[in-house]
């Protein structure tokens, strides 16, 4: 796909199936948690390797700052066509609303599945840890939490739109930010955008490096890195739908990014203790920042790469990408305690454990998007989730009638 090619009114077919790809790698992330060396997973599994926690590193370093700069893009993108009321009603029916009525049912299926394990361990109430206190600071957002950080960063969007469009009144704002947004795509550009949180990771407190950005999913304030990484991957994503011809450059630097995301990744990885890491947080200061600075390049270079890859691979038309990517927000949101409970009815086989994560990823998946084909895809909540609703059979093409 050239510059040229690029088509403002056309749909972004590649960036559509790596956001769908993003979301459905969720499920073999969280699979793959159960099998690591030391257990940091509510379900601890009987077979444990070193290859199951790489593979969880490899898709944690992209995941979530691809999908938040993707998201970035399309806002901005939805913003420009709908103006602003448009944007705030749609973002309020598709991503709020989706928290609001699914939090609640997820955490509590969460919950039973932890009772099922805990009673199938021997652990009796009396043995139970006492519940938490929860509090604005200590909400247990889970898998979700991503829907609440999407809804600040779309209020960050919209309020920064006013002044942004007061200061191009003549245009010339404008086309500085353009020339500062083209500047950045390059081998150098996961340096510039990697280096802010790099001081974020760095000055984190407890930080565990195996992790990289800590998951913001335990209060309704994200912690520093994740807003500093994914706010900075959002807003770069809007800049780039200004400047969609970038794109196409960035297709163009996807082997460079490819390359340098697996020597800052493999380097990250080494730093942090390796594939079999001492989860704990780093004290030498030195080393800490090193750590950091060396996640802040593999993040975004990652991100660049996996957007270049989709747009050299995944620009054409597919009917399986489109729906796969439809159905990855509902696959997202009811997957993890899906997963949860895959990995309880697995953890005693003695099958080996890529042979258990390929039977919960598959059963998990199948399982989900039987539950998008026969309740959501074709219903109201098809075109509450997805914005449209496909009906069961489509209507066969009216037979033309010559005229007399």
């Amino acid at each position: 796909m050239t510059a040229s090619e690029i088509d403002r009114s056309e749909r972004l077919h590649g960036l559509d199936g790596l956001r769908g790809a993003a979301l459905m790698l969720g499920v073999v992330l969280h699979a793959a948690m159960s099998f690591f060396p030391t257990q940091i997973w509510i379900v601890g599994d009987d077979q444990r390797s070193a290859w199951a926690s790489g593979l969880f590193f490899v898709i944690h370093v992209f995941r979530m700052t691809t999908f938040f700069l993707i998201a970035g893009l399309f806002a901005h993108m939805m913003l420009a066509r709908r103006g602003t009321w448009g944007f705030v009603k749609n973002r309020t029916v598709r991503i709020a609303a989706p928290l609001a009525v699914f939090w609640g049912v997820v955490l509590m299926a969460i919950v039973a599945v932890l009772i099922w394990n805990a009673s199938l361990q021997g652990m009796t109430a009396a043995e139970a840890p006492p519940p938490p206190t929860y509090d604005w600071t200590n909400i247990p957002l889970t898998h979700l939490w991503f829907l609440w950080v999407l809804l600040i960063l779309y209020a960050a969007l919209v309020i920064l739109r006013a002044p942004f469009a007061a200061l191009d009144r003549d245009g010339a704002w404008g086309r500085s930010v353009d020339r500062l947004t083209a500047g950045l795509i390059g081998p150098w550009g996961p340096f510039v955008l990697g280096a802010p949180l790099a001081v974020a990771l760095w000055l984190q407190p407890d930080w565990i490096a195996f992790f990289g950005v800590p998951t913001p999913d335990a209060g309704l304030v994200p912690n520093t890195p994740a807003l500093v990484g994914f706010g900075l991957a959002f807003g770069f994503g809007a800049l780039l739908d200004r400047r969609r011809d970038l794109l196409g450059r960035i297709q163009a630097w996807g082997p460079a990014y490819l390359g340098l995301a697996a020597g800052a990744g493999a380097t990250a990885l080494m730093l942090a203790g390796g594939p079999d890491p001492h989860l704990a947080p780093m004290t030498d200061p030195a080393t800490k920042a090193m750590t950091a600075a060396a996640f802040g390049v593999a993040i975004y270079a990652s991100a660049f790469a996996a957007v270049g890859l989709a747009l050299r691979f995944w620009s054409g038309r597919s009917a399986v990408r489109r729906y796969l990517a439809d159905a990855s927000y509902w696959i997202y949101i009811v997957h993890l305690p899906l997963v949860m409970a895959a990995q309880v009815l697995v953890q005693d086989w003695s099958a080996p454990w890529w042979a258990k994560l390929a039977l919960v990823v598959a059963g998990v998946s199948g399982l989900s998007l039987a539950s998008y084909e026969l309740l959501i895809r074709h219903t109201v909540m098809g075109r509450w989730l997805n914005g449209r609703r496909v009906p069961w059979r489509r209507p066969a093409p009216a037979a033309l009638v010559p005229a007399e």
